[in-house]
């Protein structure tokens, strides 16, 4: 699924052109002590919750959502990040609109949007936190 939602943002937010990573690429700029250099977006899975569960004469079946969060990366050249934060604006409401509402294969729901934070502003550095959420379901024959 990240791969889907990579590519996604390439093709419907012209803006990331392509910086958009996954969380690999994350992993290893962290291992390096460094953060990625000019804007960038990394999708990274966050959560997986199961739901309600059914059983049945042969089939087990089980509602469970995912949720993946997209990091915009974007260079501070204020203290309080404020300018920052305003040139992410435009591009965070592109992300989630390129998101909310599409699935990448045959989940029987949609992406929502779930929620957006500031996750962190250190070395220069903003990071801001978009989360989606999708519901699916395992079926299972038994």
């Amino acid at each position: 699924m990240i791969d889907a939602v990579v590519a996604r943002l390439k093709a419907e937010v012209p803006d990331l052109g392509n910086r958009v990573e996954e969380a690999a690429f994350l992993a290893k700029l962290l291992s390096e002590g460094r953060m990625p250099q000019g804007s960038t977006a990394i999708v990274i899975p966050t959560r997986l919750q199961g739901g309600k569960s059914a059983t049945g004469a042969g089939f087990f079946h089980q509602d469970f959502t995912e949720t993946i969060a997209v990091l915009l990366v974007a260079d501070v050249h204020d203290q309080t990040g404020k300018r920052a934060l305003e040139r992410l604006q435009p591009l965070i409401i592109e992300v989630i609109s390129a998101l909310a509402g599409w699935a990448p294969g045959n989940e029987i729901g949609v992406f929502n949007f779930s929620r957006g934070a500031l996750a962190s502003m250190s070395k220069g550095r903003l990071v801001y936190q978009i989360e989606m959420s999708i519901t699916d379901q395992l079926r299972i024959t038994t």
